[in-house]
C-alpha cells in the first residue's frame, strides 16, 4: 500500500524525554541547553538514564545531538489501560502525533514498526502494533524496527504514555559506524571523552587501544585538533577503524599506527592529549593481562604526554586502575565518573600530567 503523503504539520510545542547513558546527564543537560527550541529540562527524571524536556522549532536541531542515545517525542493519554488506546478517540490521536514524527523525515525513512512495553507480546500489545502498522503502511516487526513506539503507565497520576524515538535509528548508532566490533565503545560515551580533553585546535591527539575507531572519530569530529593518531596492536581491527574514519570523511585527517601500545614508537613529550578505552576484560582482555598491561599503559602514556596534558580514559577493572594512580607519580586525578553501560559500571577518568 502507498503511503500517505498528506502533508502532515508538526505541533508547535512538543514534551520529549532523551534516553541517556547513566551517570551523563550533565553533558547531556549541557548540550540540551545549546540547542534553540530547549526548554524545561529535567535531568534523572524520570530515571537516571533520562533527560526530560520541552521543545518547539526544527527537530533536525535534536537529530544532531551527540551525548544523548535517542529522543522520543511523549504523547499523554487519559486512559485506564493500553486496552483504551485502540478507541477510536485515542487512536486517531496517537496516529496523528506519530504520523508528525513521520513527516520531519525524507519518504520511506520509516518501513518497520516495534513496540517495546512491559507484557509486550500479550494480545493487547500485538493488537495495538498491528492496527497502528496498518494505519501507518508499515510492517510489524518484532526485532529492530525504524519507528519504535514505547507503551508505559504515565509517571505522575493515571494515564498512559506513548513514546516515539523521533529517528529512525537511535543516535548513538552513528552513520559512520559503518564496520562493527565487538569491543567498540559507545559512541555518546567517546564523544563525552572527547569533551573531557579540553579540545585546542593545536591539539596532538592520540588515542591508545583504538580499536575501531569511535574515540577519534568523536574526537576529530569536534573539529579542533592539530593531529589525530590511533595506535592500536591488531592491524585487522584497524582496518575496520580506516573504514569508519572514511565514512566520516576523517580519513585524511587521521594516522593510524599499528603497534604495541606498552611501546609507543613515538618520542617523548609530544601528546597534550591522550585518551584510551582500555580492555574491561569482557569483550576484551581478560583480568590478569590487565594486571600486567594498565601500569605498563599509564608509564607509556605518561612518557609520551606533555606537561599538563590529559589523559581521558575508561574503564571497568576500577580497583585495579584506582590502586595504580594510587602509587603513581607520573598522573593527578582530576575526575572521576561512574556510568552504566550494558550491565556493567565503568569508570571515565580524567589524569592531569604532573
Amino acid at each position: 500500500m502507498s503511503r500517505n503523503t498528506n502533508p502532515v504539520i508538526a505541533p508547535t510545542r512538543f514534551a520529549c524525554e532523551a534516553e541517556i547513558v547513566e551517570g551523563l546527564d550533565t553533558f547531556a543537560a549541557a548540550e540540551l541547553r545549546s540547542v534553540r527550541g530547549v526548554d524545561k529540562i529535567s535531568p534523572r527524571y524520570p530515571r537516571p538514564d533520562a533527560v526530560t524536556f520541552s521543545f518547539s522549532g526544527q527537530c533536525e536541531r535534536l537529530f544532531r545531538l551527540r551525548t544523548i542515545q535517542a529522543v522520543n517525542r511523549v504523547l499523554n493519554f487519559s486512559v485506564p489501560r493500553p486496552k483504551a488506546l485502540l478507541g477510536d478517540q485515542h487512536f486517531k490521536q496517537l496516529v496523528t502525533g506519530i504520523r508528525e514524527v513521520i513527516a520531519l523525515h525524507p519518504a520511506d525513512a520509516f518501513r518497520t514498526l516495534g513496540i517495546a512495553a512491559a507484557g509486550a507480546q500479550s494480545s493487547v500489545m500485538q493488537r495495538i502494533r498491528s492496527e497502528l502498522a496498518q494505519a501507518l503502511n508499515l510492517q510489524s516487526v518484532e526485532d529492530k524496527s525504524d519507528l519504535l513506539v514505547r507503551i508505559r503507565p504515565a509517571l505522575e497520576g493515571d494515564g498512559w504514555q506513548c513514546l516515539v524515538r523521533l529517528t529512525p535509528r537511535p543516535l548513538a548508532t552513528r552513520s559512520w559506524r559503518v564496520r562493527n566490533y565487538a569491543a567498540a565503545l559507545n559512541a555518546t560515551v567517546a564523544h563525552v571523552m572527547a569533551l573531557l580533553t579540553e579540545p585546542r585546535a593545536d591539539d596532538m591527539y592520540v588515542n591508545l587501544c583504538s580499536g575501531s575507531g569511535s574515540l577519534l572519530v568523536e574526537r576529530l569530529a569536534l573539529g579542533m585538533t592539530g593531529t589525530g593518531m590511533g595506535v592500536e596492536c591488531d592491524p585487522h581491527v584497524q582496518m575496520l577503524a580506516m573504514e569508519n574514519l572514511a565514512a566520516a570523511g576523517h580519513r585524511c585527517s587521521s594516522h593510524l599506527l599499528t603497534a604495541d601500545v606498552r611501546t609507543i614508537p613515538f618520542p617523548d613529550s609530544v601528546a597534550n592529549a591522550i585518551t584510551a578505552d582500555l580492555p574491561f576484560g569482557q569483550a576484551s582482555g581478560s583480568h590478569e593481562e590487565n594486571i600486567a598491561l594498565y601500569p605498563l599503559i599509564l608509564k607509556e602514556a605518561a612518557r609520551i604526554a606533555l606537561p599538563n596534558a590529559r589523559f581521558v580514559t575508561i574503564t571497568h577493572e576500577v580497583q585495579l586502575f584506582e590502586r595504580l594512580l594510587a602509587d603513581h607519580t607520573y598522573w593527578q586525578l582530576e575526575q572521576s565518573l561512574m556510568i552504566t553501560l550494558r550491565g556493567l559500571h565503568p569508570r571515565i577518568y580524567v589524569l592531569r600530567r604532573i
